[in-house]
């Protein structure tokens, strides 16, 4: 909307409200926006506009952005329930996420489901008295007197590191918060809200800072929404990897190993093993070099190389021989020292060195989650050295690369440019070079994609995959890193067409990324039922009686020859329970071996789902589990058919 067709009707000279454009929609449309975009931001409907604003556009309340304010104003009035039922817990900051807001606070015991029930009852209170939110500016000093008198000491730490002589407050009802927004118009737009679960969090992430209560909710435009992602909530549950971690009998974590650290059981380490084979067998397909660097190095490499400097708080350090070392969080550097190992040439060029390399990261305990985040993990990483001339297209051959490997996941994802870091190294020409080059081979192949401003790691842009799974969720997995500095730092060159010294680029790339994360995605994404393929017990043979052990003891010797994965439940329990026992076990295949088998010299096969597919010879049943292995590399005229 231009306004300066609109000047004369609103007479912008009298201070107008953005509230004051809504005559110019339709009713129905009208009763949905509730916030405005000028060229300066965001604005709250009862705020003056600005001067310099030429062109608007109305937010409406089902957007992205339309329900990243519906959330934030949810948050606070969930603060201000919080303080009307505990009201000596101190406040601090209530952010809108994806999917839903929290709030932190400073309270003397954990919140508990009950107090949750309490909250959302008051906060329904609130809702109905349609509160209007109030902005105000005032001075910092102002604004510190205010939270001093309240005793919400976090706000006034808050307003010290803003820095600012000016700061904005929200009112609603008899809660004041101290805030940048925008928020809705008043706390009746909230129509559907609901109070998730709470949590653990350190005031601002750091361990010597006091542990605060964080309560996690949700809110959208409508009840059914709302329905819809609390049963979506529920399968995730259902789904949650750590569970199913247990049931499967895939992995675990012992305190006496120390957090962060998982322990694959023979199941759990036979499906990493699968996928760590996969990723092998694809790599050489595409020209790469299998390298290994060690776990420890000198601590002035990881110095010259920046990570001292911009990542030490993430590393760990020991010293031997009187020299500190550093444990290794990525696995660059030494395959740097292998490419400066020997005199390189233009046609040498591009060099594809490949490591599952195992690196350790200090996260802070209040993060670790699961296989999600952990301290120690193995990464598919790769470092790509090649002529600035070969960049686009070595870049295009790693997007087609992540894109093969998803399909074969049944994964969808989307693309994201991060860019360039307040805490970085190297020049602007070559984070321009950088962010250029990945730019231009994501539109070279016609992908659509965001950008993250800020976002880069310290030494490059990257181009981010979002694989969304079978819920919609989404996971941060492959990465494609642009990186002119750390070539320059090590000194990298090749000897040119023209006898001459030249500088190589380098891409740093990971297609699943953390295999430990990896999994802990598929865990979910497959709700545990891995594909045939990726199966650690492929089929399973019950038998009807004990009497039928020896011919089952036959037929796995069969089938375990063939290549395929098989156990054998020969316990002396009923059918059925046994068959139940292998559908919670998430076994593709149940092998049903009784009087009936025998004589015609096969098995009852029945599927996962529960669906009987009736007789099978042995031949037939190794065919068809063969035949399911290979369906999803159809796409590419490959058959995995692993032998473990």
């Amino acid at each position: 909307m231009n306004l300066k067709d609109l000047g004369k009707e609103l007479d912008l000279k009298e201070n107008c409200l953005f509230k004051e454009l809504l005559e110019f929609f339709s009713g129905k449309k009208a009763k949905k926006i509730i916030a405005f975009r000028c060229e300066s931001g965001i604005y709250d409907l009862s705020r003056k506009i600005p001067e310099d604003c030429k062109e608007v556009e109305a937010i409406f309340l089902d957007t992205s952005e339309g329900l990243e304010i519906l959330r934030h104003s949810a948050a606070h009035i969930m603060a201000e329930a919080v303080k009307k039922i505990f009201p000596t817990a101190k406040v601090t900051i209530g952010p809108a996420i994806e999917d839903g807001f929290y709030y932190d606070f400073d309270y003397e015991r954990p919140f508990t489901p009950d107090d949750l029930e309490k909250i959302e009852k008051e906060m329904a209170k609130s809702i109905a008295a349609n509160h209007p939110f109030i902005r105000e500016e005032v001075s910092a000093e102002e604004a510190k007197k205010l939270f001093l008198k309240l005793n919400e000491t976090y706000k006034l730490e808050i307003i010290d590191d803003l820095g600012e002589e000016r700061v904005s407050l929200y009112k609603h009802g008899d809660f004041v918060d101290l805030c940048r927004g925008p928020h809705l118009p008043s706390t009746g737009y909230v129509k559907a809200f609901k109070l998730t679960s709470v949590a653990g969090a350190y005031w601002r992430g750091d361990e010597t800072k006091p542990m605060l209560q964080r309560i996690y909710g949700t809110a959208f435009a409508s009840e059914k929404d709302l329905k819809k992602y609390l049963s979506r909530l529920e399968e995730a549950k259902k789904r949650d990897h750590r569970k199913l971690g247990q049931q499967l009998d895939l992995f675990s974590f012992s305190e006496e190993a120390g957090p962060g650290m998982p322990i694959f059981h023979p199941k759990g380490a036979l499906v990493r093993t699968i996928l760590e084979d996969f990723e092998v067998r694809e790599h050489l397909k595409r020209g790469y070099e299998i390298v290994r660097g060690p776990r420890l190095l000198r601590q002035e490499l990881w110095k010259r190389s920046g990570h001292y400097d911009n990542y030490r708080e993430n590393m760990y350090f020991t010293e031997i021989d009187g020299q500190v070392y550093g444990l290794k969080p990525m696995n660059c550097l030494s395959h740097m020292l292998i490419y400066k190992s020997k005199l390189r040439s233009y046609r040498d060029l591009p060099i594809r060195y490949f490591e599952l390399g195992t690196v350790n990261r200090h996260e802070k305990s209040g993060v670790l989650h699961g296989l999600l985040r952990v301290r120690q993990f193995t990464q598919d990483d790769a470092h790509i050295i090649c002529r600035p001339d070969q960049l686009q297209e070595e870049i295009i051959g790693v997007l087609k690369f992540v894109h093969d490997v998803m399909s074969i996941f049944d994964f969808e994802y989307e693309l994201e440019i991060s860019t360039r870091p307040e805490k970085s190294i190297g020049s602007d020409e070559d984070w321009d070079r950088a962010t250029s080059a990945l730019t231009n081979a994501l539109e070279f192949l016609g992908l659509e994609y965001d950008i993250c401003p800020g976002e880069g790691a310290f030494y490059g842009p990257k181009i981010d995959v979002k694989l969304k799974d079978a819920l919609g969720r989404k996971w941060q997995c492959s990465t494609i890193q642009c990186d002119f500095t750390l070539p320059e730092r090590f000194d990298l060159f090749y000897v040119g067409e023209d006898g001459e010294k030249h500088r190589p680029v380098m891409l740093h790339r990971v297609i699943l990324g953390a295999i430990e994360r990896f999994m802990g995605v598929l865990i979910e994404h497959y709700a545990g039922a891995f594909p045939t393929w990726l199966a650690p017990v492929q089929a399973k043979i019950l038998t009807v009686t004990e009497a039928h052990n020896e011919y089952a003891r036959k037929c796995y010797d069969i089938l375990r020859n063939s290549g395929l994965r098989i156990e054998m439940d020969l316990r002396n329990e009923k059918l059925g329970y046994k068959v139940r026992e292998a559908q919670l076990e998430k076994v593709p295949y149940v092998l049903v071996v009784g009087e009936k088998e025998i004589e015609a010299k096969g098995v009852n096969v029945r599927l996962r789902g529960g669906k009987n597919i009736g007789f099978k010879t042995l031949e037939e049943v190794i065919e068809l589990i063969y035949h399911d292995m290979d369906e999803p590399f159809k796409h590419g005229g490959m058959s995995y058919r692993y032998l473990y």
